[in-house]
């Protein structure tokens, strides 16, 4: 195969169009050089970032009539970066990360296919430890905790990440990590709390998952 098959589609949000160029589906793959090899993404886990998948539609309308404002956002594993299109397409200060390495080439590709500004983007790991993203008011992403190992991971990524005051917000499908995940960000000082989408009509299946949001306040001084 010398280049995957891919699909357009367009996604609303009331009255913004979101175009996307994504994997036709979840059997493409193409790594001639074995660089997603070298990373250690494996031809079964290769096209899980170029598909959109629910619970980043979730996301996404979660997040498009969100009070950001001025807000420096940061989307990690942001696979088919759908929210950042988003907001990028309402002009946030919108950065996205994801380790795969075809990511930001389908991210620059969608930025220019809505005729807007290339979003900033870094490729890197969780347990990376030399990236240049610097730190954010807000950090978003969905579908994030697929292994145990993670929670701890991504814990450490967003203390990294995350200025004093800051508000993190996942959409977790439902893979029982979410109890663990806000156990470790209380200990960064995170609140946190819970919910459904108030509406999932967009979706082809009942989203069984929930809407993580955790927010940390700046401590007064004594």
């Amino acid at each position: 195969m010398t280049n995957p098959r891919v699909r357009y589609q367009t996604i609303e949000f009331g009255k913004i169009d979101i175009h996307l160029c994504t994997l036709r589906n979840k059997q493409e793959f193409h790594d001639p050089e074995g660089i997603a090899e070298k990373l250690g993404i494996s031809s079964a886990a290769w096209p899980i970032f170029g598909v959109v998948w629910p619970s980043s539609l979730v996301l996404a309308h979660h997040i498009c009539n969100y009070d950001i404002g001025s807000k420096r956002v940061l989307e990690i594993g942001c696979g088919t970066a759908l929210s950042s299109l988003l907001l990028n397409k309402q002009h946030v200060d919108i950065t996205a990360t994801d380790y795969h390495p075809e990511a930001e080439t389908f991210l620059n590709r969608n930025s220019e296919l809505n005729g807007d500004a290339l979003i900033p983007f870094e490729r890197t790991g969780w347990a990376d430890n030399n990236d240049n993203l610097g730190r954010f008011d807000l950090i978003i992403g969905s579908d994030l905790l697929y292994e145990d190992e993670h929670i701890g991971l991504l814990s450490n990524f967003i203390r990294e990440h995350s200025n004093p005051e800051c508000e993190v917000i996942i959409v977790d499908p439902g893979r029982g990590r979410k109890n663990k995940l806000a156990n470790k960000l209380l200990e960064l000082g995170y609140r946190s709390s819970f919910s459904k989408p108030e509406n999932s009509d967009y979706l082809d299946n009942e989203f069984k998952g929930d809407i993580l949001q955790f927010v940390r306040s700046r401590q007064p001084r004594k």
